[in-house]
């Protein structure tokens, strides 16, 4: 169902840009292939599923950080809207805390954020010759660390989950070659599976619930 939505908010954006197809325009700010830098504030925590928060438990099963990482797409002015196409890989420093005590696993245990890679489209309309309002959605995966230990062993093994991203965000055009934005996104991760240290197999996949949160800005080119 959750990859349904996806393919639903994917499928929605192409409609939006397909009427003015035609009518691209070439010398548009907002036309051409592009690549960025991102970088802003990442959060991830358990979804309603697995949340364990009560009235005597302030756990909020969060982990918060810097995300940061690259972005590259191609879009399509045409004349109407704007369409394209993008994708990221990203790090990110969220990882396991303790706060007053209160051990934050959010439901997995001890967890550093790993690599995350996203694939999507977007469109916009242009709110300003140089300012674009746009909404994006597609695919997401993430690996996560889970540490543990059996006091005498550290074992390290990525949990790899499968999900969809929403957002939306602002784009201006500093000029024909420069912009900046600002965006916001959330995904939501259904399903995972752990990556052995290769002389196992990888587990089966099975259903997990993880929220994610991200608010970003970025610096990039077109070309």
């Amino acid at each position: 169902m959750k990859h349904a939505i996806a393919l639903i908010a994917t499928g929605s954006l192409v409609a939006l840009a397909t009427p003015a197809m035609a009518q691209s325009t070439q010398d548009s700010p907002f036309h051409g292939p592009r690549i960025g830098v991102i970088g802003g504030y990442d959060q991830t925590r358990a979804g309603s599923d697995i949340d364990d928060d009560t009235d005597d438990n302030n756990n909020d099963q969060s982990i918060e950080g810097f995300g940061y990482g690259i972005e590259a797409g191609y879009d399509l002015d045409t004349g109407g809207a704007v369409v394209g196409i993008e994708g990221e890989f990203m790090g990110s420093t969220a990882d396991t805390d303790f706060e007053n005590g209160d051990f934050e696993g959010f439901g997995l245990g001890s967890v550093d954020t790993n690599r995350d890679l996203y694939i999507g489209l977007r469109a916009g309309v242009k709110a300003t010759p140089n300012t674009l309002v746009y909404a994006k959605g597609g695919y997401t995966n993430a690996k996560f660390d889970i540490l543990s230990n059996d006091g005498t062993t550290e074992f390290a093994n990525d949990i790899d989950t499968d999900g969809y991203r929403v957002g939306a965000g602002v784009e201006y055009a500093m000029n024909s070659g420069m912009y900046i934005k600002g965006e916001y996104r959330y995904s939501n991760y259904s399903e995972a599976e752990i990556d052995m240290d290769g002389t196992l197999a990888d587990s089966e996949r099975f259903d997990v619930d993880l929220d994610r949160h991200q608010v970003m800005a970025a610096v990039g080119w077109r070309f």
